[in-house]
Order: C-alpha cells, then structure tokens, then sequence
C-alpha cells in the first residue's frame, strides 16, 4: 500500500518522536557495544545489520517500540483490538473528532460519543471535587447487538464531564451476511436501539440506577454525510420515571461514510410504521389479556386475590408483560452448571425499589441491562435472570409468583424434571428444595413434616413462551399439584398470544437482552488487599483494648481450604475437604492450646464495612478480642469472582491460646 507523500513525512515524524521519547536511539548504542564485546569474535571486524536486528529483538527492544506505537490519527487512550469483532470503546479527552485509521474497511460502524452532560439539576450545589480525592461518579453503560460497553467514570456534577467514544459494529446476524457491509436499506431494517443505562456510584462504592434510555440511531442514515448531532434528555427511574434528570449531547457518525444516505422522510416512515406495527400487537394482547383474566374470574371469584402478575412495570414505568422479562440465556464459558449459575444470581446484591414515604412496597421490574450493570436488584429481577439462565441450560424453568411467610409477596424458580420433579430455586439464596405435594384427602395419622421451602401461595407461573394461572381450589404451595398440562389446575395463556408481544423481534419496544461480561476483578489481589486492612482494622481495634496482636501466617494459610470447601458446599450442594483441614489445624495447634474459627460470607469488597458486621457476633468478637497467653490471631480473605464482576468473599477469623485454667 502506497501512502502519499505527506502522509508518509507525518508517519516518519511520529515513529522519530516516540523513538526519541522512549531512548531508542542510546539503548540500540548499549546493546551494541555489548554485543561487540560479548559476541564479536576475535578474527571479526564488525557486526552485520541481521546480527544487530537479533540482539534487538533478543533484548525486547523492537517488542517495546511496536507496543508504544499507536497509529491514530488523534492522541486516544485505549487502541482498537486487531479483531475487529471485538467491542471497543475508547476515548479522548483533548478533541472531540476522533478518527481511527484501523477500523476493518469491510465492516459497517457507528461511532457514538458522548460530548458532555448538563442541568443534572441534583448535583447543582455540589464543589468541583480537589485532585485524588474520592467522590460519587458517574458511568455509562451501553448495550447494542450483542456488545456491551462502560465509559469511564467522571465525576458526578450539574454538567458532567463526559467524553467517550464508542465504536458500535452495526451486523447482521442471519442468512450468513455478517460479513458483508451493510448498506443503508439493511440498517434501517435493523430496529434494535442502543440502550443506555447511567449509574451513580458513591464513594462508599454503592450504585444507583440513575437513568434507562433507549436510543434510536437510525436518524443518522438519513443525514448529510452520514453524520448528526443529537440532545439526550434523561428521565428518573421508578416513581421518578416523569422527572428529568439530566441531558446528553450526543454525535452520531457511520464509518465508513454511507455512500448513499436515505431520505429523511424515508427514515421517519419506517420508524413510524414500526411503532405503528408494534402498538397494533400490543392492542391485541392487551384485549386479549382481559378477555383471559375475566375467564379466570369466572372460574371462582376468590380467585382476584391471588397474585396472578401479566404485566410488571420496568424502571421506566413501562407496563410489560411478564413473559418478555425472560429469554433463555446462554452464558458461555462463563459459567458452567445450572448451579454456578444460581449461585451467580445469589451473589448479586438485593436492594428493594426505593420508594418515597410509606404505602408498602413500590414495584419495579429492571431490565437485564440495568439490573447487571447497577449489580443488584430486588427478588423478581434475581429470579427472571436465574430463569433465564435455566432455560439456556435446557431445563424446562418458570419463574414462580406468590408469597412467603406473613403473607409478603415473593418471586422464584421452579424447574419441571421429565420424571416430573419439581424444584424450587431461591434466586436469593442459591437454595434448592424439592417440592412433594401433601393429598388433602388423606387424613394423615401423624402430623406432616413441616416444607423446608419458606413459600405459602403461588398465583402463577411463566416464561418466556407460557403463562399459567393457578386454578386449585387452594392456592397454598405445600398441597399445589403441578401438573402443568392439566388445565382443571393451571388456566393457560394462548402461546401464540404470547409469542405475537414476547418473542425476539416481535415488536420494537422489547428490550434486547445484552450477554453477561467476565469478571474484571482480580481474585488474589483483592483477597490480598482486604485481608491486609482487616489485619490493620484487627491490630487498631485490639490497640484501643489494650492489646498486643501477634499474627501467625502459616495459620492464617491453612485457613484458605476451608474456605474454598465453603464455596464448593455453596455452588455444588456437596461438602468436600473438610477432613484435610481438621487434621491440619491439629497439628498446627500444640497440646494445651485451644483453637477457635469463624467464618462469614459476604457479597461486597468493603472491609471496614465488613469489620463493623464481624464484630456485632459474639462469637467473632470473642476471637478478635481475645485475651490468654501465648494468643496468635489468624485471618484468611478468600474472593470468589463471578460473572460482571460479582464477587463472593468468604472471611475467616481465627485465634489459637494456651488454655490457663
């Protein structure tokens, strides 16, 4: 490839730049007279240019310069991965045009950036934060076609300081033309929008779902050059779902240019026919839906008390049906068994929609996206991810609607076995119970055991293909038949009736379910890092008592199976390694010592916060403070990485003394 004269000169600029940067020039001189006198034999008189290219390369010399070369045509923070499938976000802070010269040229972007905040009106009074000090941020979350990307955080202001760019592959993912360029008739056929979530994380690391949006891009193709400007106005979430909370300016531009852009009036048409198309079928269901609910009615009256849920209002206080909150989730290598997978949605935090004064509980089912990227969410939005992720496996799952104890209502899982087992999941808690039905015939002669499971009533069941209303007589769980086929117990929704609002594609209003991200946590490093500021925590605490603190590494290393047997116990069901860990702690504890332990399990990384938590047990407490002679403390910090980064962190205490009597 032949490049033009001043695009050569300005190559030849930069690679002398960033030599002289780096020092190539005096390295390459050292390397060289080392060379000579290492390698040059006697009877040589000099070196040739390969034998210098392979001391160089011996030395790393070339590896280093080629890394540090960034061929951008604008100074960026993160270089495009070679694999232009990869989803890349990258970002600049000097200028706001940013073009990369290495994007695939057969492949069809759209590069959105995000070119500021302003009239966040909430955060009006709050001071410009001083350098390094901690401070709430904001964050970005984007989702399009199956990649996902995060801006950096910036820190929360009336007009937040937001400049990112990120570069979204516009594909096709059937008839095998994902890897032709899609022209512009393609994309506007294209209906899935760009979903963006905000999150505000404070300093103590707690987030907050701040705004749900999803974008429309396809004005863009019917543009001058393939090239507009947009203002993004942010609306709350929940019962602040009317209010504003902030503007984005965004730019939108395709790349390579469209060597054709359509007509605006096209655009609109095609938009407008396709909320048209999708109101239409939402109509429909709607009807359909009452008409359903009326037969249900009919079949006993008492039956308008049972939790029997067809739609569920999503952050924005949209009204959808259940059904479309579930989709069968495959999660790649990420995960591996239906377990891991409970144990997953355990570990992501629950929080409670919040809401304004009293009045009892305000619902708000999340989309998966804002439910992942704030990491956590309340009972139904744990139980439709878990569901969810069933199904990817094969089983045949439905998320279950009913109440626990007191009468508080609940949602969960339930898998069908083909034996006809059925199971309950508690996405909550990663527990599994089998459910065995009592016969309310039968006069029982001794009292039946009380159900493990903490559910009372169930109302209805469902997924993303099937919806069923509980019509037994009784609506309590322990005495439930399901026996999902038989319509004298469970009232069923049309599938088809289903599928018309609830299937991938059917209308343009069901958000797109994005893929789970890997872990960005380092396990060893941050076991390390909480477990060196328990220790400090620990020795300042036994300070203001009065005490010494002695710690004894090699007790604190023989902690860590345990540790990890309590994660297996919690992932598999199934106890393993206990006995190594008992015969170890024995020898490391002499004769006339006692030995005490305590473990404890958490979700977040916050180590003061979890100090404060250790000391309200007494039996903990009793450890960290304890008092004897010859006392040697111990603490083990094991972290647990999942999927989008959720963690489990496993703690254990421990103290040996000599036993005075």
């Amino acid at each position: 490839m032949s490049l033009p004269p001043e695009k050569a000169s300005e190559l030849k600029q930069l690679i002398h730049q960033q030599l002289s940067k780096m020092d190539v020039h005096g390295r390459i001189r050292e390397i060289l007279a080392e060379t000579i006198r290492e390698e040059l034999a006697p009877d040589q008189q000099q070196l040739s240019t390969e034998d210098l290219i392979k001391a160089l390369r011996r030395r790393g010399i070339i590896d280093d310069v080629m890394k540090e070369l960034n061929f951008v045509t604008d100074s960026v923070d993160q270089e495009l991965p070679s694999s232009p499938k990869q989803p890349v976000c990258f970002t600049d802070r000097q200028s706001t045009l940013l073009k990369k010269t290495n994007i695939d040229p057969t492949r069809r972007y759209l590069y959105l950036q995000v070119l500021g905040g302003k009239a966040f009106l909430e955060h009006l009074q709050e001071p410009e934060p001083l350098p390094g000090q901690v401070c709430s941020t904001f964050t970005l979350c984007l989702h399009f076609r199956n990649q996902r990307f995060r801006s950096k955080p910036v820190p929360c202001a009336c007009e937040p300081d937001f400049h990112d760019g990120f570069l979204l592959e516009v594909h096709r993912e059937s008839l095998g033309d994902g890897t032709r360029m899609a022209d512009s008739t393609t994309m506007l056929s294209i209906s899935d929008p760009v979903h963006m979530v905000l999150i505000k994380t404070d300093i103590f690391g707690e987030t907050t779902l701040v705004a749900s949006y999803f974008l429309e891009w396809r004005s863009v193709l019917g543009s001058e050059n393939g090239v507009t400007s947009l203002t993004v106005e942010l609306m709350g979430v929940g019962t602040e779902s009317k209010v504003s909370v902030g503007i984005l300016n965004i730019k939108l531009e395709m790349y390579p240019p469209l060597n054709q852009t359509l007509s605006q009036e096209v655009v609109n048409t095609q938009l407008a026919l396709e909320r048209q198309k999708t109101a239409e079928k939402e109509r429909l269901f709607l009807v359909y839906a009452k008409q359903w609910w009326r037969e249900y009615l009919q079949i006993r009256p008492s039956h308008n008390s049972r939790l029997v849920k067809i739609f569920a209002q999503d952050e924005n206080g949209i009204n959808r049906p259940v059904c479309s909150y579930i989709k069968p989730l495959r999660a790649g290598r990420l995960l591996d068994t239906p377990r891991q997978a409970a144990r997953f949605v355990n570990v992501l935090g629950y929080e409670r929609a919040p809401v304004i004064g009293g009045g009892g509980k305000q619902e708000q089912w999340c989309t998966l996206l804002a439910f992942l990227c704030r990491n956590k969410g309340d009972c139904e939005d744990h139980a439709n991810l878990l569901c969810s992720l069933l199904l990817g496996y094969g089983l045949e799952a439905f998320v279950c609607v009913g109440t626990k104890a007191k009468g508080v209502p609940h949602a969960w899982v339930m898998t069908c076995g083909t034996d006809g087992t059925i199971t309950f999941w508690e996405s909550l808690t990663g527990h599994r119970y089998i459910h065995k039905p009592a016969n309310p015939d039968e006069s029982p002669v001794a009292e039946p055991p009380k159900p493990l499971y903490p559910y009372r009533t169930i109302g209805c069941v469902f997924n993303h293909q099937m919806f069923l209303g509980n019509c037994q007589p009784s609506d309590s769980v322990e005495i439930c038949v399901f026996d999902l086929n038989d319509e004298s117990k469970w009232k069923p929704m049309s599938e088809e009736a289903i599928k018309s609002v609830c299937a991938p594609g059917a209308t343009t209003s069901l958000p797109p379910f994005p893929p789970l991200c890997a872990s960005t946590i380092d396990a060893s490093v941050t076991s390390n890092e909480i477990e060196m500021q328990l220790r400090l925590l620990v020795s300042e605490h036994r300070k203001d008592l009065g005490l010494t603190t002695v710690w004894e590494d090699q007790l604190s290393y023989l902690l860590s199976p345990a540790l990890a047997s309590y994660e297996f116990e919690r992932t598999t069901s199934i106890s393993a390694g206990n006995e190594e860990f008992q015969d170890a702690i024995r020898r490391a504890v002499p004769d006339g010592h006692t030995f005490k332990g305590f473990p404890i399990h958490f979700v977040y990384r916050n180590a003061r916060r979890a100090f404060a938590t250790c000391l309200r047990s007494p039996f903990c407490e009793e450890i960290i403070c304890c008092r004897g002679d010859q006392v040697r403390l111990a603490v083990r910090v094991r972290v647990f990485t999942y999927p989008e980064s959720a963690c489990a962190v496993w703690i254990m205490f421990a103290c040996k003394y000599r036993s005075v009597l």
